[in-house]
């Protein structure tokens, strides 16, 4: 009996540019959907007196199943992707230790180093034009609502932060920045940048030992889960990346 290496067959059959190529990627994007959508491995017994959180469960791999199905992903998305998946059933089996009864924002960072500012963030914007060669149009704003992304990761009620953690602010910026389409060209590419430049600025970013908090493949499956997801779904959207980079991470 022979074996293969499955991640050398993933790798040469999304690079293989031939008829069978195709459709190897059309099968191997349709496996993932089917796994995300209906083969995730949660014990229900096991979550039985936790209803909310699995339904918040089903609902982003409902989003990763959207993804799937609206763009043909490469390999280092398709990992993301799945990362995503791996990585939020252990903010659930968390949660499930420490006995919370619905997705909680925990474990986060409340001592900030660095307060975004309009002025500064365009600046990166443009040094981060100028690296890439961007079109003219990147990072061009349509209207005003960009600076109204900034100011409201920093919004008060009654004296204190909507947003009080580094983490709850970084993901909100994420998400503010992708969801309000400021600019003409680039919106999650410059919301991706400015999500961790801020996390670095706060230093956030990286762990002890100096890997990432949150991979780069992993960072563009989260972007796209943003894009593709409702308004309605945003509370649970950012609950779900500050459990991607909070310190249990």
């Amino acid at each position: 009996m022979k074996y293969y290496n499955l991640d050398v067959i993933i790798s040469v059959g999304y690079r293989v540019k031939s008829p069978r190529g195709t459709q190897f990627r059309i099968w191997a994007n349709k496996v993932l959907k089917d796994y995300l959508v209906k083969g995730y491995t949660v014990n229900e017994q096991r979550l039985r007196d936790q209803a909310k959180q699995l339904e918040e469960l089903k609902q982003t791999v409902k989003l990763l199943g959207n993804v799937v199905g609206n763009h043909e992903l490469s390999s280092e998305e398709a990992t993301g992707l799945l990362k995503v998946v791996t990585d939020y059933t252990y903010a659930l089996d968390v949660l499930d230790q420490y006995d919370h009864q619905v997705l909680e924002i925990h474990a986060t960072t409340s001592a900030e180093l660095y307060i975004i500012t309009y002025d500064e963030a365009m600046l990166a914007i443009k040094g981060l034009r100028d690296k890439f060669g961007g079109s003219s149009l990147f990072g061009n704003e349509k209207d005003e609502s960009f600076q109204g992304s900034l100011a409201a990761i920093y919004q008060t009620f009654d004296g204190h932060y909507v947003y009080p953690s580094i983490e709850e602010k970084a993901a909100n910026l994420l998400y503010f920045v992708i969801k309000n389409h400021s600019f003409s060209d680039g919106n999650k590419r410059i919301a991706a940048f400015l999500f961790v430049w801020f996390m670095e600025k706060n230093n956030i970013l990286y762990r002890v030992d100096g890997s990432k908090r949150i991979a780069d493949n992993a960072l563009v499956a989260i972007t796209l889960m943003i894009a593709e997801s409702k308004p309605e779904e945003k509370e649970m959207m950012t609950k779900v990346v500050v459990n991607l980079i909070n310190l249990k991470n």
